[in-house]
């Protein structure tokens, strides 16, 4: 049990990489909150880890809304007495579409999902994780924001901010023992936003020309990105802090 006990919220639970998250975590003895604006999504996933002999309760929160992110964070604290990791896997991207047609409120919606919340879940875990000592923020980036490509212009760049602030973070919160570090996966033919990445329905053609820039020759799985979280929220972690995993099969070699 890598994380027994230890009380942790991933956001964007209800479905792919985080719900993959959220049930690693569970499984390795974690407390979970489940968070997700998709209520039946993420109750599914809260009732799946409990028949699995798990502990998760879902908290419907919107991560853009500073309110609603502080009511998360403070039924965390109680319902498992504390708050010991942040999973911070929400996440939105535009169409792949030329940069200049991505409409403002597109633009908005990136950046608010992909880093808002990034800023407001600091504002609101830091001092609970300062209560208790310190603990794990993970932020899950993209190696969208390392290697960019055409298309995904305004993604990238929210995706690069996650990453230069990940590091920040790190340094800022080190002295406190609150690790920061993020992951960055390679793209995911399986999550909700997949057509979304590929400008549109990921048929042969755009999984071939995809899989054919990954050295690896298979896509990431929800499983392969919960894996670098579990170790990042672990005590096996203990001095890693201010790092990116790249979870990418050597897509950013």
């Amino acid at each position: 049990m890598r994380v027994l006990n230890k009380s942790i919220i991933v956001t964007g639970a209800g479905n792919g990489i985080g719900e993959g998250i959220a049930k690693r975590l569970a499984a390795e003895g974690g407390k979970v909150i489940v968070n997700d604006i998709n209520e039946a999504g993420g109750q599914r996933v809260v009732a799946e880890i409990t028949a699995a002999g798990g502990t998760a309760a879902f908290f419907k929160a919107d991560v853009t809304n500073s309110a609603q992110v502080k009511a998360m964070v403070d039924q965390a604290v109680r319902l498992y007495g504390r708050l010991d990791v942040v999973v911070n896997n929400a996440g939105w991207t535009h169409r792949n579409r030329p940069m200049l047609e991505v409409s403002e409120e597109e633009f908005d919606k990136v950046y608010a999902i992909n880093m808002k919340s990034i800023y407001l879940s600091a504002i609101h875990a830091v001092p609970a994780l300062r209560k208790v000592g310190g603990g794990s923020i993970i932020n899950i980036a993209s190696t969208a924001g390392l290697r960019p490509r055409p298309g995904l212009t305004w993604y990238n760049g929210s995706k690069g901010a996650v990453i230069i602030t990940s590091k920040s973070m790190a340094a800022e919160l080190g002295p406190d023992n609150i690790r920061v570090n993020c992951i960055n996966p390679v793209f995911n033919p399986d999550t909700g936003l997949a057509a979304e990445f590929a400008g549109g329905p990921v048929d042969d053609a755009r999984r071939a020309k995809f899989l054919a820039t990954i050295p690896l020759g298979r896509f990431s799985t929800a499983l392969d990105v919960a894996n670098a979280a579990l170790y990042l929220a672990s005590e096996e972690a203990s001095f890693i802090n201010g790092v990116c995993i790249e979870v990418d099969g050597g897509r950013c070699v």
